[in-house]
């Protein structure tokens, strides 16, 4: 459902009962489309959340943590300078306008200690946060607007402040359901549809708002005098009885406004669901958009290492002629006795390692063939040490893609914000870093042995199987650390041949039976690349058989006296 002006005009009604003569104690900026004002009323503190994005405005209480930035934005300045330990005094919406008014009085630090106003205009990517003096001049705002970039006002410092325009009607203003009916169907056809009426003659009622008041009223979506009706006096009960509405989840990761004359809701619960609403969409967007960032990173260096590797394959493809260009060399060497013609383009000779089976062999003819011959030893000795030089650059490049294929992984088994974190840090230090770092900083590095650098580690997977303690690691850093902090008779899982976490059972001096070993061995082959298989095979050993090489890249190990069982993966 949209933030129209129905849910503003309930939250509203919540925070005029709370918010009322609260003094502001504290102001923050997060972003540059979000500002909290701290205030401290009746012995609570609350803090009134007031966001412009385009996808998520809203003014509602709220009890997130915000992470603030750490020297503290122009516009929040402001604020602090002309509201801090002021109080409120009035809060208002202007009839069913997104448009809220917040009064405050009080001396603050600045020179001017009349009446401020807060304007909160949330319009889409229209919306803003505007502080006018008593004058209603317009001291500052967190967005800029200017008539010379199409602007139908302007919203900058020193101006007067215009309140925007509408084209719609006040619903605030309809005295009856007649009034109601007629108004609507002057201005639409009576082929529209009720939801599409209403919402294109009122301002502040959204389209949504109605299909959802429809729905609860069990009619259909027609525009006939019943409907118009109904509906008109389910908005007038909503508006006058602010007290039992409520805002709850829908279909479709929605949510609606609900009139119930027999329900007296908590106070602030509007503000409460949408801090909740808005809060866990803004948390699953950040995820996800952050996830596929990432990703895209990683997957682009991928393809890099990929076209390196064809490069490399095609070098190795070509270091096998190299034995084909020393025999030509050879040949050509000792059968110079036989050859008179000294412009040959290619010569057949006898080939004394096949059986004196005809060879021809290729020839420059603008130079003789013992120079010929020379060609083809240097083209041999040159081959022959490239491979040497290219072998450990593929064994080199295979070893990246493995390791990224990992971190791929990882993003399947990750679930918040932190876990993204983990998986770039250790992306950054182990590929980024390695391919920019200087000689310099590898000196520092090394006067620097005794330095301790303690690195948070995410919170790992912790479940219980048959009352045993199990351990999953979500990334490579998470499995090095879990294997390592284990005790040696921990046992130790992880699918065979393949990408996936380190599966730990915390024995704790108990021997777990067959079948716990079995469960835990199908939560290593979930927690896996493998987890759409049906059977997949799990290596699992006790922890001291577990070792990492030295310079292995996080989450590779080497492991012996393991055993093998064939699972099907299960969370």
């Amino acid at each position: 459902m949209a933030f129209d002006g129905l849910v503003t005009f309930t939250i509203l009604k919540e925070l005029q009962n709370k918010l009322i003569g609260g003094k502001i104690d504290k102001i923050f900026q997060p972003n540059s489309n979000e500002v909290l004002l701290g205030t401290y009323c009746d012995g609570i503190n609350y803090t009134l959340d007031i966001v412009i994005s385009s996808n998520h405005y809203r003014i509602c209480t709220t009890t997130s943590s915000k992470t603030n930035p750490m020297y503290a934005p122009n516009f929040c300045m402001v604020l602090r300078k002309h509201l801090l330990n002021t109080r409120i005094s009035k809060i208002n919406i202007t009839s069913l306008e997104r448009i809220v008014t917040i009064e405050f009085e009080g001396h603050s630090k600045s020179e001017d200690n009349g009446t401020k106003k807060l304007i909160i205009e949330l319009m889409g990517k229209y919306s803003n946060v505007i502080l006018l003096n008593s004058k209603d001049v317009i001291i500052d705002s967190l967005k800029h607007f200017h008539i010379s970039d199409n602007s139908y006002r302007d919203i900058v410092p020193n101006s007067k402040y215009i309140f925007p325009l509408s084209n719609k009607l006040d619903f605030m203003q309809i005295k009856t359901a007649e009034e109601f009916y007629n108004k609507t169907t002057e201005l639409n056809t009576n082929n529209c549809l009720l939801s599409d009426a209403i919402s294109n003659t009122y301002t502040g009622i959204s389209k949504t708002s109605i299909l959802a008041i429809t729905k609860y009223l069990n009619i259909d979506n027609s525009l006939s005098k019943d409907n118009m009706d109904k509906v008109y006096l389910y908005l007038k009960n909503t508006i006058e009885n602010s007290s039992y509405v409520t805002l709850s989840n829908v279909l479709n990761n929605d949510f609606s406004i609900k009139y119930n004359c027999s329900e007296k809701e908590n106070p602030l619960q509007a503000n409460f669901f949408v801090d909740d609403y808005y809060s866990q969409k803004e948390i699953v967007e950040t995820f996800t958009t952050y996830r596929n960032n990432l990703s895209k990173l990683i997957l682009n260096y991928m393809k890099k290492l990929n076209q390196k590797l064809v490069q490399i394959n095609n070098k190795l493809e070509e270091c096998k002629n190299a034995n084909l260009y020393r025999l030509y060399g050879e040949l050509i060497t000792n059968n110079l006795y036989r050859i008179t013609n000294m412009h040959l383009e290619n010569i057949t000779l006898e080939n004394y390692y096949e059986n004196n089976e005809l060879i021809t062999i290729p020839l420059d003819k603008t130079i003789s063939p013992s120079a010929n011959a020379k060609n083809y030893f240097k083209k041999y000795n040159k081959l022959k040490n490239a491979k040497l030089i290219v072998e450990n650059q593929k064994n080199d490049v295979e070893n990246q893609i493995n390791y990224l294929e990992s971190i791929v992984y990882a993003f399947q088994v990750a679930t918040t914000v932190s876990d993204i974190d983990d998986i770039y840090n250790e992306f950054t230090e182990n590929v980024l870093d390695k391919h920019h770092i200087s000689k310099q900083k590898v000196k520092k590095n090394k006067t620097k042995k005794n330095t301790k650098i303690v690195k948070k580690i995410g919170e790992s997977i912790k479940t219980q199987v048959d009352g045993f303690t199990v351990l999953i690691g979500k990334n490579n850093k998470q499995n090095d650390y879990l294997t390592k902090q284990a005790n040696p008779e921990d046992i130790w899982f992880h699918v065979k041949d393949n990408h996936g976490s380190h599966v730990i059972l915390k024995t704790e001096n108990k021997v777990p039976t067959q079948d716990t070993i079995n469960r835990c061995a199908s939560l290593a082959a979930f927690y896996s690349k493998a987890q759409n298989s049906s059977n997949v095979p799990v290596d699992y050993t006790y922890v001291k058989y577990v070792k990492k090489p030295s310079n292995a890249k996080p989450g590779m190990v080497i492991y012996t006296n393991y055993k093998n069982v064939i699972v099907k993966p299960k969370d």
